[in-house]
């Protein structure tokens, strides 16, 4: 381990009037930083994820952490973008920044403000993270991309109905337990299920309750190495992590394999040495109810087709064998895109912490993270462990 996670803030995600992009990374980089117990000054390196992608007009956003305090001036400041795992890919970037030993201490910024788009120009701007080239003109923008896919998974495997409203149901039912989600309302399976003027079909099979929310949001995490890490009051350290990236047109791949998320997952598990059942529970990337079905069979969790089996034995409920989105994932706590990949960080270090509340997983020992952006096209896995 080279890295840890030693301070983290979290604003609630959501539709934040009066708030934009500069607001939100100055509240969230301070708090982080106090909660680490450094001051600006210590800071060696910025990294801030924002995707952008046409929802701000600000596109050059690195500096932007600067507003916070002025002893961040002339520190190198780098904005990531990796569509919706762009926050994962920044704070990658801070670890690779301490394993080079280019310095001790890291701050990493994730944001988004995407309500101030509307219908069709908020699909526009997610639509840019596929190949346009080919991709274009799916309607419904990348709910229709995952609509597609939906139906080619029930094409191959049949009906998934009943599986995906499982997903649904279950991650808003966790999400009530989380102070920082957008809906923290348990919707039930049935409401989640049957198609209604409240609930539905968007694209495809899927309907309003598989699709994550339009959020605004941002969340920070400070960075330290080991040793510097050590004399802090807490550290979660990175006892592995991977990040590949597939092709990015879609018909160059089995869209319902996630090849990319198997292969994050199984370089992320051979480097610390572990099996996926040495862990307490999983935050993974359900931006639609399709992708986390799929991405249970992509991580080994079950065999290709039978997901559903994994809902069925209750597996990856909040006291199942893997507990998967303890947090409410995309689902229920929204997916302000920059901000999302930290966001998971941030949970997954609360709970190895003991520090989450009504989220709580008993005896969490070891968190997996995935984070994914496009469809399974960039794919980051961190496993954390706290060492203090």
């Amino acid at each position: 381990m080279t890295a840890c996670i030693v301070g983290w803030s979290h604003l609630p995600f959501g539709k934040r009037e009066g708030e934009d992009i500069e607001a939100m990374v100055v509240h969230v980089a301070t708090e982080a930083v106090a909660d680490a117990g450094f001051e600006p000054k210590d800071v060696d390196a910025v990294y801030l994820g924002h995707y952008g992608g046409g929802f701000s007009s600000q596109g050059f956003t690195a500096s932007l952490v600067f507003q916070a305090h002025d002893d961040f001036r002339f520190k190198p400041a780098t904005r990531v973008e990796n569509a919706c795992a762009t926050g994962s890919s920044a704070v990658h970037q801070g670890v690779d920044f301490l394993e080079a030993r280019r310095g001790k201490v890291v701050l990493v910024v994730g944001v988004e403000k995407m309500t101030d788009l509307k219908g069709p120009a908020v699909g526009d701007a997610l639509l840019a993270a596929s190949y346009l080239k080919e991709e274009a003109d799916i309607e419904g923008g990348f709910a229709g991309v995952f609509g597609k896919i939906a139906q080619a998974y029930y094409q191959r495997y049949g009906d998934q109905t009943d599986a995906l409203a499982k997903i649904a149901a279950k991650n808003h039912k966790n999400g009530v337990s989380n102070p920082y989600a957008q809906i923290r309302k348990d919707l039930g399976f049935e409401f989640c299920r049957d198609v209604s003027d409240k609930n539905p079909l968007v694209a495809g099979p899927l309907k309003r309750t598989d699709c994550s929310l339009v959020s605004d949001g941002a969340a920070a995490l400070v960075l330290a190495d080991v040793e510097t890490a050590l004399g802090r009051n807490k550290a979660v350290a990175f006892r592995s992590r991977a990040h590949v990236n597939d092709f990015l047109p879609m018909s160059k791949r089995d869209v319902v394999a996630f090849e990319g998320c198997t292969q994050a997952w199984q370089r992320a598990l051979a480097l610390a040495g572990l099996s996926l059942n040495d862990l307490s529970f999983v935050e993974t990337h359900d931006c639609f109810t399709i992708a986390e079905l799929i991405e249970y069979e992509a991580m080994g969790l079950a065999k290709p087709g039978e997901a559903y089996k994994v809902l069925e034995e209750g597996l990856t409920l909040k006291g199942g064998k893997l507990p998967v989105n303890p947090s409410g994932g995309l689902k229920a706590k929204g997916h302000p895109i920059g901000a999302t990949g930290v966001s998971m960080h941030v949970m997954t270090a609360m709970q190895l912490r003991g520090e989450a509340g009504d989220m709580q997983v008993q005896n969490a020992k070891l968190g997996g993270i995935f984070n994914m952006g496009g469809v399974a096209v960039a794919n980051v896995c961190s496993i954390l462990e706290p060492i203090r």
